[in-house]
């Protein structure tokens, strides 16, 4: 893989939230109640956790996107700024708090509930007001944490001019064929294909997008299909306790390696090094990878 010395410039324009995490022994089924052995707070959202996870690679990153004029959107302003992003696209609205997250986990599984709350608010002018800073960038990545019109627009703004474009396509819903034809690389839970793409066998999908939409599960492996073949990547460990981020840490691997020149078998590789990196910490952002992990 090559990974040059040029610092890849990247615009995450996503969600950002606190996370509330609960260990149970089990996950609750409908009108149960069970005891938590423990709970914790972490920083989290789809957006924020692709800006860190680039940084950590050595990006510079810019991330837009919307808190809270609250103490929960301060600290999530404190840990992006620690985590060396750039915030000066962060909005602060007293329309909504903070958007949070109730994560129930037990035994590697989770069941979330996300409140978008301040990441509603995140609208087109605020994409608009940094306009300046799309031609001057290598790729942007969105997720579908903020409203449908934002991600359209990011789209058509990074098109505009001629930059390369990643999708999380997490919280899965459909997507328009627009932008599945103007986006780069779509990453895709194996359990939400078919509600982000239609009733297509999965083989059918990524044949028809082939080398751009890759397949995740929660064994830390993907699947695309390169135009010849199928290609199906697995990469996970023993000690793969924690499974919150692992996506957004993929596609921060992947969009990184891309950035660098390396071909899509090798930000694959990448991106799942990354991702089964991630899972050795709780939350979606302790266990995310600094470059030098890989070097060392």
């Amino acid at each position: 893989m090559n990974f040059s010395s040029e610092q890849p410039k990247i615009i995450v324009v996503g969600s950002s939230s606190i996370d509330l995490v609960l260990e149970t022994e089990k996950i609750p089924q409908t009108n149960e109640t069970v005891l938590a052995v423990n709970s914790d707070s972490y920083f989290g959202g789809k957006g924020a956790n692709q800006a860190v996870g680039t940084a950590r690679l050595g990006a510079s990153v810019y991330f837009i996107g919307c808190v809270g004029m609250d103490p929960l959107g301060q600290q999530i302003m404190r840990n992006l700024v620690g985590e060396n992003v750039n915030v000066g696209f962060v909005y602060e609205t007293d329309a909504e708090s903070t958007g949070t997250a109730y994560v129930t986990t037990s035994n590697g599984n989770a069941a979330i509930v996300v409140v978008p709350a301040a990441n509603k608010c995140l609208s087109i002018q605020h994409i608009e007001d940094a306009d300046r800073y799309f031609h001057t960038v290598d790729l942007i990545l969105v997720q579908l944490e903020v409203a449908m019109e934002v991600v359209e627009y990011t789209i058509r703004k990074a098109k505009k001019y001629g930059k390369k474009v990643g999708l999380y396509a997490s919280p899965a819903m459909k997507i328009s064929e627009g932008i599945i034809e103007n986006v780069d690389f779509i990453v895709a839970k194996s359990s939400e294909l078919h509600t982000v793409f239609g009733e297509e066998k999965r083989e059918e999908i990524l044949k028809k997008y082939f080398n751009k939409v890759f397949v995740r599960d929660d064994t830390n492996s993907t699947i695309y299909f390169d135009g010849t073949e199928m290609k199906y990547y697995r990469n996970d460990k023993d000690e793969t306790v924690y499974k919150m981020g692992m996506g957004d840490a993929f596609t921060s691997g992947f969009a990184v390696a891309l950035c660098h020149g390396n071909s899509i078998e090798d930000c694959v590789k990448f991106g799942n090094e990354v991702s089964s990196r991630v899972s050795g910490g709780k939350g979606s952002q302790t266990g995310l990878p600094r470059m030098s992990d890989f070097f060392s």
